[in-house]
């Protein structure tokens, strides 16, 4: 080729120039090292505090404007000792966020996947209800943890068992409580898969003693904003959670999300001359006890000016980038553009995804992506146990999935895309549909009129 360089251009601009920065740049693996390395980062507490205000620091040191720490109030609980007593041995546990300090005595019921016909058969007036944390391949939706849990209170149980369905001696945490209510009516706590095992075959149908402390009052969490692009009223959100569980380092959830927030910032001040509206990098706080940091956000923001949500939570985990899209077509049709560009696989998922902390916004209509990682495992793997450690995650999966995330942005950003609104009733509608809505109503997270 006589020494010349071949150069990809796309739109206009030279696309090997900032690939190339992206994919030799270090900025959001040291920023999730940095992260992982604060220790206890759940909501609240003095690390999740830290963690913001290093976010804040790094997406002002790549360039962003603007880059501030906003606080609000939440619920505070701190977890302190718990305990399964059962004929006189004791069962290794971790309470669960936000369950009520409490000892209570009753008959341990295993209700094994905890399906709603399961509470229905049972009687579990005064038992102390324990439950897996899958389903089975055969049903038709996720139930999430927290379901399972006001399932267990609406049919009169003391008390509630989480029982981990992934090998290792690991204890799954994962909060209780509504927003109504942020402390959970009955305690409960998470046993391992093996813990849960014994307990089954050795104890249902006796009575044993379950015991949580945790130190419950008020605390503050925060959210952290930045921006790129022209000032314009029209935005894009690119979103992630920087609290985690205080039993693990949360590399994966959300350290990750968070990593992957800078690293597209980062990329970005490459391209600001390309985006034609304005981006809004948010970091929430407190999203592990009730999405609570991007509800507050939701609320006092004007939602008709959000042009579109990329929601990080769940990358890196494996390679391939898996996009809920929650039926928005223009959503949809944006990742085909970005896949067929780059002749690189990304996974849509268009059904209704009612976690994370896009939720509070895609509830009323507003275009936003939970983006993830593929997996063939069901439930969070590593994630909410003390396994979610960064050696299970590679800084080249971080790189690769950056550039289709950069670009995605920078094509939702473009003018003459448009993604339109729905109507909150057609989201609701879908819910009945998917057979979600009636766990949101369990949870206390329905938002509309019946």
């Amino acid at each position: 080729m006589n020494g010349t360089v071949t150069k990809t251009w796309v739109l206009g601009f030279d696309m090997s120039n900032w690939i190339g920065h992206l994919f030799t740049s270090d900025v959001g693996w040291t920023h999730l090292e940095t992260l992982v390395d604060i220790g206890d980062r759940m909501a609240g507490s003095d690390g999740e505090r830290e963690a913001a205000e290093r976010t804040r620091e790094v997406l002002s040191d790549v360039g962003a404007r603007n880059a501030r720490v906003d606080s609000f109030d939440i619920q505070g609980w701190t977890r302190e000792t718990s305990s399964i007593v059962a004929d006189g041995t004791t069962q290794d546990c971790i309470a669960l966020p936000r369950s009520p300090a409490e000892r209570v005595t009753g008959q341990l019921v295993d209700l094994g996947y905890g399906l709603p016909a399961d509470f229905e058969t049972a009687d579990l007036e005064g038992a102390i209800v324990m439950v897996r944390s899958d389903v089975p391949d055969h049903y038709d939706r996720y139930l999430h943890r927290r379901e399972k849990y006001y399932h267990a209170v609406e049919n009169g149980a003391a008390g509630f068992v989480y029982r981990n369905h992934v090998d290792g001696q690991l204890p799954p945490t994962g909060s209780v409580g509504t927003d109504e209510a942020p402390i959970g009516e009955i305690p409960a706590v998470g046993v391992s898969s093996e813990v849960g095992a014994r307990l089954a075959r050795r104890f249902d149908g006796s009575e044993i003693e379950l015991t949580v402390e945790a130190e419950i009052g008020e605390a503050e969490s925060q959210n952290v904003h930045a921006e790129l692009g022209p000032d314009t009223d029209e935005r894009v959100l690119v979103t992630s959670h920087v609290d985690a569980h205080d039993i693990a380092e949360g590399a994966l959830d959300n350290g990750a999300g968070t990593a992957m927030v800078v690293e597209i910032a980062n990329a970005l001040t490459m391209r600001a001359d390309d985006l034609e509206t304005r981006v809004e990098f948010v970091v929430y706080g407190a999203e592990e006890v009730g999405l609570a940091g991007s509800t507050q956000y939701a609320e006092r923001t004007d939602r008709d000016s959000i042009k579109a949500i990329v929601n990080n939570d769940g990358v890196v985990r494996e390679r391939t980038l898996s996009l809920t899209t929650h039926d928005f077509d223009g959503l949809e049709r944006a990742v085909d553009e970005i896949a067929d560009r780059y002749d690189h696989p990304i996974e849509t998922v268009p059904k209704l995804g009612p976690h994370s902390d896009h939720w509070p916004f895609v509830q009323w209509g507003v275009p936003g992506y939970h983006v993830k990682s593929t997996s063939d495992e069901v439930g969070r793997g590593w994630a909410h146990t003390a396994a979610d450690t960064i050696e299970k995650l590679e800084k080249r999966t971080l790189r690769e999935q950056a550039i289709l995330l950069t670009d995605l942005v920078v094509y939702l950003a473009r003018e003459d895309v448009t993604v339109e609104h729905r109507d909150p009733d057609g989201i609701a509608a879908d819910l009945e549909e998917q057979g979600v809505a009636a766990g949101l109503r369990r949870t206390g997270d329905w938002p509309y009129d019946d």
